[in-house]
């Protein structure tokens, strides 16, 4: 996150605003702020292509420690904020990050898992007390720190993890040039133009900075001069309220965000002024089409959807009047070179699915992981994939199926449960949905449904034995759900991502034959 020339052309304009509070830092004072992160990182020790992380809610300082990395040559691991202590350490012991940053509501998380990172020097907090000699106040600890450049400035870069839904998360590195911070990444370079950044911009950031969509997006804006309005949480409500309050132009979100806002009362939904946004941007995870047309019906042919993993393997992309016309698809391929294989790992047909794999588009590895590196390329390391499973529509429009880790196999059928979960969420009592295989002694797995219910709603057999008719008069039978059960509250990350694992591991406890 690099302001470049703008420290001194928009040296007075607000370059990040927190939404609740209206709190900021202009563009002067993030170049300021992110100059003394890198003589931070510096007197720490970490030199270019050193590691540090970032364990924190969204905060105001968030994005000036990333800067400060991204102008000192560095990798910066953001993590996601909601991992308990062991989670957290074995990143931290993946990554070799060596000085982690983080806030006094994270820290007895952190406290808890530096105990097993002998290789964390120090940590760094931004509000409250520092308790031990590891530990320092990070205002204090820059207060006095150069406000200039650093003499060996390089360019820095983010080393994310994959959320880990079907197993421990991977750190996904690609190599980093030795060049000047003003100098981005190619696949950056791409994303400002489809995105359709442009100077003096707004964009609203409702999502985790931890995860690689908000993190592109936010270093992106400022470095085309625009302004960055964070949200400490999604709330959808507030989300529409901030849309005239800042003159919102440009957001990227998540499809839970859309079925939240959607199920919002009728006037709240009226009444609400969109006039400002320009582009709205969706990703993460696959968005039911119903849900995708009530959005474009209510926002009007401003909503762009993208699949790509964090890896970088390829990208698809498509604007409202494309995603109309191939109802479904996650758009058409705009980098990297596609192939749909099926499980003999031949080219499927138009219309039928298989396993999704791309010539790369960008260089990567799993950091410290050579295993799954090799695991995720083809045998003639041509090609490598994430393991989601979709198909090719006859104008060559991608339409995404399932994980391959989520397939169902019942009495050898294969059932991808994507379409199970996209059609549940669509049911006025349902809030969200999840859609797995559990054990079955003749077909070996059947569907099941787990349900978090809209608030008011009363769980009860006859709600399940309702959503089970629903599912039946518009699916085929192998695809509905022979059982349901209720959670108050489903772990999906605010990413989008749902932790599917951790519900179907409850069913599979006592089983040898396991299907992850």
């Amino acid at each position: 996150m690099y302001v470049g020339k703008y420290a001194i052309e928009k040296a007075n304009q607000p370059a990040i605003i927190m939404a609740e509070t209206g709190e900021l830092l202009t563009y002067a004072e993030f170049d300021q702020r992110t100059n003394q992160v890198a003589h931070l990182l510096r007197s720490e020790g970490l030199n270019r292509l050193a590691h540090y992380a970032l364990f924190m809610e969204n905060a105001l300082p968030y994005a000036e420690i990333c800067g400060g990395g991204e102008r000192s040559g560095l990798y910066y691991t953001c993590i996601n904020s909601y991992l308990t202590a062991d989670e957290l350490a074995y990143i931290l012991n993946n990554s070799e990050s060596e000085v982690v940053f983080t806030s006094a509501a994270k820290l007895p998380i952190v406290t808890a898992a530096l105990a097993q990172c002998p290789n964390v020097r120090r940590c760094y907090i931004i509000d409250g007390d520092a308790p031990g000699d590891q530990y320092c106040h990070y205002a204090d600890a820059i207060a006095d720190l150069p406000s200039t450049p650093i003499s060996d400035e390089f360019l820095g870069t983010s080393m994310l993890y994959s959320s880990g839904t079907t197993g421990q998360p991977k750190g996904i590195i690609r190599p980093l040039p030795e060049s000047k911070p003003d100098e981005l990444l190619p696949i950056y370079n791409f994303l400002l133009g489809l995105w359709q950044y442009r100077e003096d911009m707004i964009y609203l950031s409702p999502a985790p900075l931890y995860h690689s969509a908000p993190q592109a997006a936010v270093g992106l804006t400022l470095r085309a001069g625009g302004t960055v309005v964070i949200m400490t949480r999604f709330d959808a409500e507030r989300y529409l309220d901030y849309l005239p309050q800042y003159q919102v132009t440009h957001s990227q979100l998540v499809p839970t965000m859309f079925s939240r806002m959607l199920k919002l009362p009728a006037d709240i939904r009226l009444n609400a002024d969109i006039s400002s946004l320009e582009i709205a941007i969706h990703a993460a995870a696959p968005c039911p089409a119903q849900v995708k047309e009530d959005m474009i019906a209510w926002w009007g042919p401003i909503i762009h959807e993208y699949y790509g993993a964090t890896e970088g393997l390829g990208f698809t992309s498509c604007d409202s009047h494309e995603w109309l016309a191939h109802r479904g698809t996650v758009g058409k391929v705009m980098l990297g070179e596609i192939a749909i294989l099926d499980e003999d790992g031949q080219p499927s047909a138009p219309g039928e699915p298989g396993e999704i794999w791309f010539k790369t588009a960008t260089e990567f590895s799993y950091f410290n992981n050579e295993a799954k590196t090799t695991e995720a390329t083809s045998g003639d390391g041509k090609l490598s994939t994430v393991g989601d499973v979709g198909y090719l529509d006859d104008d060559g429009f991608l339409h995404l199926t399932d994980r391959s880790t989520f397939m169902i196999i019942s009495g050898g059928v294969n059932i991808y449960p994507q379409e199970t979960e996209d059609l549940l969420i669509t049911h006025p009592k349902v809030s969200d949905a999840a859609v797995f295989g559990v054990p079955n002694e003749d077909f070996g797995e059947e569907v099941k449904a787990v349900i978090e219910v809209m608030p008011g709603v009363i769980e009860n057999q006859e709600l399940a034995l309702e959503l089970m008719a629903f599912c039946a008069s518009k699916l085929s039978q192998q695809k509905c759900p022979r059982s349901v059960d209720f959670e108050a509250e489903l772990p999906r990350l605010p990413t989008g991502k749902l932790y599917k694992r951790v519900l179907k591991d409850r069913y599979w406890t006592d089983h040898k034959n396991r299907i992850l």
